[in-house]
């Protein structure tokens, strides 16, 4: 009977000391309980991001629209019709120019002079029939006849005959005015500036490297300052000259018909090219203590670190390349405190796509 008890109690405290030992034995265990990171993912995918520069300029009217308006001949200014910045129809008057004394006298000359001319003519025929003049002083005097009448419808297609009103040859914004009321004009001397409300253009400039990049024909999208309506444009004119004044290239750049007006401010991205690779959102991308950038990738549930070369960025996408798993997701959420074979855990929503208020929080 003594036996029999000495005997429970040995096995009574061998459970004993086998129930303390059964929880370190467990935790040592590999795998058993080891420490991961919730995360979300998303698939690696290959793709391409377009090249931009972005720069800024004003919108001017096409070189080849626009038309200076000079004075014809000396005279003043009677009166002025259009304002700049005024839109007018083609014929519409602009303003009047009055002949000066000088520019009568010479008319009246002119006049004076096909007179003469005519009488002369007249005469010499005469001559002619009496055997008095030669055939060549007949030529002669009609020669002198037709360079008066040239000599007078010169003057007066210039305006010397009286007030002059000039009109718009074509449709057309005033962009400058240089003459004044009652002003003296001399012949030839710039009265207002005019261009084509149909050939408007925006008039950017980039660096020389960026401008080495972009050639005519290349799409572009315009935005005017402070306004948030895009318009598509092109590429009309890369310049290959540095602009002193300024230090950068010209660059002009198409417009739809009525889409800016002259002078306005717009930002313009042009899209030179495109690179391809892996896109991935700039979330993904993180750095290491030297600056280097790199990615987490889930490899079986396990964190691996990727080292990657960032070859674009539009916006908030990256196009990137590097010894990536194409099979294997991208670490978004929680990417930041992950090391090499860290086990990572998604969502039980991961399919979802809500966001997960522990996402980034390590859990034994």
């Amino acid at each position: 009977m003594r036996r029999s008890i000495v005997v429970s109690l040995g096995t009574v405290l061998a459970g004993a000391l086998l129930m303390s030992a059964a929880p370190g034995a467990l935790a040592d265990a590999p795998g058993a309980d080891a420490p991961s990171v919730l995360v979300q993912t998303t698939t690696l995918r290959r793709g391409s991001l377009p090249v931009t520069v972005t720069t800024y300029g004003s919108v001017q009217a096409d070189p080849s629209a626009r038309n200076t308006v000079m004075a014809p001949l000396a005279a003043s200014v009677g009166a002025i019709y259009v304002r700049a910045g005024q839109e007018v129809a083609q014929g519409a008057p602009l303003l009047q120019l009055v002949p000066n004394p000088q520019t009568s006298a010479l008319y009246a000359q002119a006049v004076s002079a096909q007179q003469t001319a005519a009488e002369s003519l007249q005469r010499t025929q005469v001559l002619l029939t009496q055997q008095l003049a030669t055939h060549q002083q007949v030529a002669d005097a009609r020669k002198a006849l037709s360079d008066a009448r040239a000599a007078l419808t010169a003057l007066r297609a210039q305006g010397a005959a009286g007030p002059t009103t000039l009109r718009a040859p074509y449709r057309a914004i005033v962009t400058a005015m240089s003459a004044t009321l009652n002003s003296l004009v001399i012949e030839g001397a710039p009265l207002l500036d005019l261009a084509r409300p149909n050939a408007l253009v925006l008039q950017v400039g980039v660096v020389p490297d960026q401008a080495s990049a972009i050639a005519r024909g290349d799409a572009a999208t315009i935005t005017a300052v402070g306004a948030s309506r895009t318009y598509a444009g092109q590429v009309m004119l890369r310049g290959s000259l540095v602009n002193t004044a300024d230090g950068l290239v010209p660059i002009q750049i198409s417009l739809p018909t009525g889409a800016l007006l002259p002078g306005q401010s717009a930002a313009t991205t042009i899209t030179t090219g495109s690179v391809r690779g892996y896109v991935v959102p700039h979330a993904a991308i993180l750095a290491d203590d030297n600056g280097d950038p790199y990615v987490v990738q889930a490899v079986q549930m396990k964190a691996k670190i990727v080292h990657v070369r960032v070859l674009n960025a539009t916006g908030n996408q990256d196009v990137i390349a590097g010894p990536l798993d194409a099979a294997a997701p991208l670490i978004l959420a929680g990417n930041y405190q992950l090391q090499d074979g860290m086990q990572v855990r998604l969502p039980a929503h991961a399919g979802s796509g809500a966001t997960d208020p522990n996402v980034g929080k390590a859990e034994r």
